[in-house]
This record gives C-alpha cells, sequence and structure tokens, in this order.
C-alpha cells in the first residue's frame, strides 16, 4: 500500500484521549438553561403524563426542584407558570402577585447566583390559550403588545435576569425593550423567540402549561415550517429592535435554520430542545429501544454545533449528571 497517496484520518481517532484531544464541539452543564412549571396550588407536584420526568412545581416546593439545579451546577432556569385564574386577556401574566413573580422572587432571595429566565408570553394565563388579544377568533397583534410590555415589567420588578418573549407578536421586541427601558430596566437583555415555528413538537408542553388554544391554531403569528428565508427576515427584525440573544425553537429539525441564523448575527443563539423532542426520546428509552443518554448526548452537541451558545432543554438535569459522570 506504500505506493498509494490518501490521507489518514483514522490516526486522530485512535483512543478515547485522542478523540477529546480534538474534539471541535463542547457540551457543557454552564450551557444549560433548564426549563420549570411552577403550580399556585400548594403541596404539589405532578409529573407531566406527556413529559417524564418533569413536574408541575407548587411554589411551596419549588426550594426542593431548586436545590438539585444548583447542586448540578445548572447555572439558569426558564420559569413558566401555571395559574389559577385565567381570562380572556391573560391579566395573571402581568399581576405583580402573580405565579412567576412569586417564584422569581423566591429563588432571587434564596438562589442569588441563579439566572431567571422568565417567558413572557400570555397564552398560559388566557381562557382561550392563545398569545393576544382575540377579536373574532384571530389574535390582534397591536393591541396585545402593551399586555405583553406590562408582562415584562412586572417580570423584571419581581427580579427576572432575562425577559424571553415567546408570543411572536410583530414588534414584540420594540415594544418590550421600550418598555423596560422607560421603566428604568435598560440593563435587562431580552432573549428573544426570535424564530418560532408552528411545530407539532409543542404537544407535551402544552400538556404541561394548560396552554392548548381552545380554538384554531397558532399558524396566523408563528412560522411555516416550510419557510427559511422567513427565519432571516424575523432574526433581523428582533436584532433591529434590540435583541440581545436569539432562539430558534424548534431545535432539533430546525439546525439548518440554527447555522444560517449563528453565521448571520453575532450574538449569542439559543436552542430551544422542545417537549415534543424530549417525549419521543423517553418514549424510545423506555422501551428499551434506544439508550437514552447516548442519543440526548448526540442531540445536544449537533445544536452546539450547528451554532448553539445556549440549549434550553428539559433533559438539563440529566445531562448536568452524565457530564459530571
Amino acid at each position: 500500500m506504500s505506493d498509494l497517496n490518501f490521507d489518514r484520518h483514522r490516526r486522530l481517532r485512535s483512543s478515547d484521549s485522542m478523540r477529546a484531544l480534538v474534539r471541535e464541539t463542547h457540551l457543557r452543564t454552564e450551557d444549560l438553561i433548564y426549563p420549570i412549571f411552577v403550580l399556585e396550588e400548594e403541596g404539589q407536584k405532578n409529573e407531566v403524563p406527556s413529559m417524564p420526568g418533569i413536574y408541575q412545581i407548587s411554589l411551596d416546593r419549588l426550594s426542593e426542584e431548586m436545590d438539585e439545579v444548583v447542586s448540578l451546577g445548572i447555572r439558569a432556569v426558564l420559569l413558566f407558570g401555571v395559574p389559577d385564574v385565567k381570562d380572556s386577556v391573560g391579566s395573571e401574566a402581568y399581576n405583580d402577585e402573580g405565579i412567576i413573580q412569586k417564584a422569581t422572587r423566591f429563588i432571587k432571595e434564596n438562589y442569588p447566583d441563579v439566572l431567571v429566565v422568565a417567558d413572557t408570553c400570555l397564552c398560559e394565563y388566557t381562557d382561550h390559550g392563545h398569545c393576544g388579544v382575540i377579536h373574532d377568533q384571530y389574535v390582534h397583534n397591536d393591541e396585545s403588545l402593551p399586555l405583553l410590555v406590562k408582562t415584562a415589567i412586572s417580570q423584571a420588578k419581581a427580579g427576572a435576569d432575562i425577559i424571553a418573549p415567546s408570543n411572536m407578536m410583530d414588534g414584540f421586541v420594540a415594544a418590550i425593550r421600550k418598555g423596560l427601558d422607560d421603566s428604568g430596566f435598560e440593563n435587562i437583555p431580552i432573549m428573544s423567540y426570535a424564530i418560532k415555528y408552528a411545530s407539532a413538537f409543542y404537544g407535551p408542553f402544552r400538556d404541561a402549561a394548560g396552554s392548548t388554544p381552545q380554538f384554531g391554531d397558532r399558524k396566523t403569528y408563528q412560522m411555516d415550517p416550510a419557510n427559511r428565508l422567513e427565519a432571516q427576515r424575523e432574526a433581523e427584525s428582533d436584532i433591529m429592535e434590540g435583541a440581545d440573544f436569539l432562539i430558534v425553537k424548534p431545535a432539533m429539525t430546525y439546525l439548518d435554520i440554527m447555522r444560517e441564523v449563528r453565521d448571520r448575527y453575532n450574538v449569542p443563539i439559543v436552542a430551544y430542545n422542545v417537549s415534543g423532542e424530549y417525549s419521543m426520546v423517553k418514549a424510545a428509552a423506555q422501551n428499551g429501544w434506544i439508550n437514552e443518554q447516548q442519543i440526548v448526548l448526540e442531540k445536544l452537541t449537533s445544536m452546539k454545533r450547528a451554532g448553539a451558545n445556549l440549549i434550553m432543554t428539559y433533559f438539563a438535569k440529566d445531562v448536568a449528571k452524565w457530564l459530571k459522570q
């Protein structure tokens, strides 16, 4: 074979140590943001049936979850509220004594080094399950913006470190940025759900958050999964309006979008490894069809490889344990 001229790529794959030495992409516990669903009803820790290992947790039991989060080295949590009361305009979202506001204050008082990312939307708080004000079964964009601004300000007052608006209304970043600035929160960053597709992968989340639309769907404000160039327009708008982070949601089936956004914009990119992606892996693992740890680490590494700086994932605690090993 000495007369053949070819590259020997396998020299750099010869052992665990060699592979680690030349590894290009690294997944770290510090990259993870862990979503938590907080209930108002006391004494509750209810497993979400479609999301094994994920719970709706009442405020009085939140310390159990946070103690584990801190012990694992996870530095950021994403809070979703499950309120007792809902109405047509989602008023509990911007109630200073609402469930997210209370949970945020609790975490910042007791776990001050953990970053609180507040999901800023109305769907968990409206009786119709949509992300804004409804007229004739249509989500009214401009009437929804002031309510989202009030929500963001209320969350910032409670101590949220990052505001993460997920509603997909046009102009939501501009409105929230102005509202925060005018209220003295100019140093609070916005982690925008800039690119959020109308995906079938959100089903289990709606069980967890109680946010299933009571009529229609969200296709008039979330993006068509078939569109690529639209994602660039959405990202560009949010950057111009003041977004500090850009979220791509879902992650697994939109890695091409994530790579294009990473290549084009010099801000932190966040992958949201969504509920459906989580539940599929959990179901297959429970049936013994796959190696859960290997699958999850490969999936999340692919998101980092595609350009994500951070990953929102329900696997965060599991991954942190595996990385410690």
